[in-house]
C-alpha cells in the first residue's frame, strides 16, 4: 500500500514550444534552440500531484527529479509564447532550483503548487511566490 496522491497535470512541455523553435531552427543561428526543444519534447514529462512535483528528463528520459512541496522556499513563473506557455523555477531550501520549461498552463500549474507550498510550509503565500 503506497501513498495516495491525486495527479494534476501530468504531461510533456507545451507543443507551441516545439513549433516555434522549429520554425526558428531553419536560421542557423537558432539551430540549438531547435534540437533542445525536440529533446524536450521528446524525453521531459511532468508530473504534478498535491504531495510533490517530479520531473522525468535528461538522455532517453531516464534522469528523474522528485521533490516535495515542504523543500520549496521560493517559486517564480515567467511566460512564454506570447503568454501561452511558461517556465516556473522552483528554488528549493538548499538552494537548487528546478526548472519546468514550456509547461502548458504554467499560471494555473504554479497557482496550485503555490498553494500546496503554503499549506505544507505554514508561510504566506506572498513569502513563497514574491519576486
Amino acid at each position: 500500500m503506497g501513498i495516495r496522491e491525486t495527479t494534476y497535470y501530468e504531461g510533456g512541455p507545451h507543443i507551441g514550444d516545439l513549433i516555434v523553435n522549429i520554425l526558428l531552427g531553419f536560421t542557423v543561428i537558432f539551430l540549438p534552440l531547435t534540437i533542445g526543444a525536440i529533446v524536450r519534447a521528446i524525453w521531459l514529462r511532468y508530473k504534478i500531484t498535491d504531495r510533490r512535483i517530479s520531473v522525468t528528463g535528461g538522455w532517453m528520459g531516464k534522469d528523474r527529479t522528485d521533490i516535495v512541496y515542504g523543500e520549496v522556499a521560493k517559486m517564480i513563473k515567467m511566460p512564454r509564447g506570447i503568454g501561452i506557455w511558461g517556465d516556473i523555477v522552483v528554488t528549493l531550501n538548499d538552494r537548487s532550483r528546478l526548472e519546468l520549461r514550456a509547461m502548458p498552463n504554467f499560471r494555473e500549474v504554479y497557482d496550485y503548487m503555490a498553494e500546496r507550498v503554503a499549506d505544507k510550509t505554514g508561510r504566506p503565500l506572498e513569502a513563497i511566490t514574491q519576486k
